[in-house]
């Protein structure tokens, strides 16, 4: 079973995700947004999968420095290569296991992930 923690290792809501699954024993791979990069084929697959919308993190300071014209007309073509600029503009953690995506971090929501 492949799991993979995105993200990058200061954020506050990637801590607590990672925390919670050292915690269960729970075995995945952390990959860090800026010293690991960022695949532009994957990145349009969770765009197409989960929608600008869902993947851009609109609360963060790096969305608050995007160009309010820019941030107005946002669509998936626009935010890949917003993302591929910035990553950290993509909502953290995001967790990629068989097959699924999810992004941003609550016990509850992992519980149910992982059945822990």
């Amino acid at each position: 079973m492949n799991t993979t923690i995105y993200g990058i290792p200061n954020c506050d809501s990637v801590k607590k995700a990672r925390r919670w699954l050292d915690s269960k024993d729970i075995d995945y791979r952390f990959h860090d947004f800026r010293s690991d990069g960022l695949d532009a084929s994957q990145l349009r697959n969770w765009l197409a999968e989960l929608g600008w919308e869902t993947l851009i993190n609109r609360r963060s300071s790096s969305w608050k420095a995007l160009d309010q014209t820019l941030r107005d007309s946002m669509d998936n073509e626009r935010a890949e290569r917003c993302i591929l600029d910035t990553p950290t503009l993509i909502k953290r953690p995001l967790l990629a296991r068989e097959g699924t995506i999810e992004v941003g971090f609550t016990p509850e929501r992992y519980s149910e992930l992982f059945g822990a």
